[in-house]
């Protein structure tokens, strides 16, 4: 048996984070398969970051899927890393640009600016 930290949808691993959102636990494997263990409730201020971004990727996969690009700038101007730097006039510039050069990439989008 091995155990390694992988990564695996949270099934009530993580109990103070989203269900089915992506977690990395401590995984045993053996040749019947991948037992992910149980780590219970995150440190509170933990739990707090990681949820804000699990919230941010679930925006993010909606503006996708619904093809909504004001909501891809409400999920880029949220995320903690890109606030610190960035101006929301900034951010909204940024999300332009790359809006503009993938719009072969992006069919799903109804328009490309912000």
């Amino acid at each position: 048996m091995v155990k390694f930290n992988g990564n695996v949808p949270n099934t009530q691993l993580i109990t103070n984070l989203p269900q089915g959102a992506c977690a990395e636990v401590p995984v045993l494997v053996d040749k019947a398969g991948f037992y992910p263990i149980h780590v219970g409730a995150l440190p509170p201020q933990c739990a707090l970051l990681t949820n804000l971004n699990s919230s941010i990727e679930e925006l993010a996969i909606t503006a996708s899927l619904s093809g909504d690009p004001t909501m891809v700038y409400h999920a880029i101007a949220h995320d903690p890393l890109t606030a610190a730097v960035l101006s929301l006039a900034e951010i909204k510039q940024l999300v332009n640009e790359m809006f503009a050069q993938n719009q072969a990439h992006l069919p799903q989008l109804k328009r490309f600016e912000v």
